[in-house]
């Protein structure tokens, strides 16, 4: 296999992936990262690892290395993002999103931002979100429709 069959199996994995054939993209990424194991290849191949096999670990560990070898590709971090949000870890996984779009402007980060959300800072600044006090405001303040 040649780097142009590499780059050929990467389209026809990104376009398996975009239709929702996880499981298609990844044979596809993985006959890519066996001709040529750039960067961008591990980092879908990390997602679709995370996502098809459960492998959480070894994606993010994929996605981390292609972040340290190309760090100003936002697919990277998307990827990353993708992967901590399967794995529960929504605190880190904002956080890594936030960081692709500083990186470059990216639509589907921005998308999966606004899907996920933020939350309002605490209704008493003082105190820390889990005080009862602050819950109960917040959720009264929330139904009474001025928050």
């Amino acid at each position: 296999m040649t780097n142009m069959e590499g780059e050929r199996e990467f389209a026809r994995g990104t376009a398996e992936l975009s239709e929702g054939n996880a499981l298609a993209a990844l044979a596809h990424f993985e006959k890519a990262v066996q001709v040529d194991p750039q960067p961008r290849y591990l980092s879908y191949l990390g997602y679709c690892i995370a996502l098809q096999r459960g492998q959480v670990q070894k994606g993010i560990g994929l996605c981390r290395q292609s972040i340290e070898e190309e760090p100003g590709i936002a697919d990277h971090y998307l990827n990353l993002g993708r992967i901590l949000i399967l794995a529960g870890n929504k605190v880190e996984a904002l956080d890594v999103l936030r960081k692709g779009i500083a990186v470059a402007p990216h639509p589907e980060i921005a998308s999966l931002l606004e899907t996920i959300g933020t939350r309002k800072p605490p209704v008493i600044g003082f105190l820390g979100r889990d005080n009862v006090l602050n819950k109960h405001l917040g959720i009264l303040l929330a139904r009474l429709g001025m928050r």
